[in-house]
């Protein structure tokens, strides 16, 4: 699990062009979206959305399921751990 939250860590930081981020700097239980953790928007979960079916083959159909699968690092890669097909 440690190896996918790195990797999803730097795919976050990749994807969504935080440059200036490192993989350290990003709390596994911070929120993503919102004032207290990464301040992503809507725009961000529809790129997440994205990368969770390109590299490991996961469909969203709904963006409000994204926001509930996106609410930390950790969640997220607990998520994929779940329902990766890739």
């Amino acid at each position: 699990m440690e190896e996918l939250i790195k990797e999803l860590k730097i795919k976050l930081i990749e994807s969504l062009n935080l440059e200036e981020m490192t993989p350290e700097d990003i709390d596994v239980n911070a929120p993503l979206f919102g004032d207290e953790g990464l301040g992503l928007d809507s725009i961000d979960v529809l790129e997440l959305i994205v990368l969770l079916e390109k590299d490991y083959g996961i469909r969203l159909a709904n963006p409000a399921e994204g926001k509930a699968v996106f609410a930390s690092i950790a969640v997220m890669a607990d998520y994929v751990a779940k329902h990766r097909t890739k």
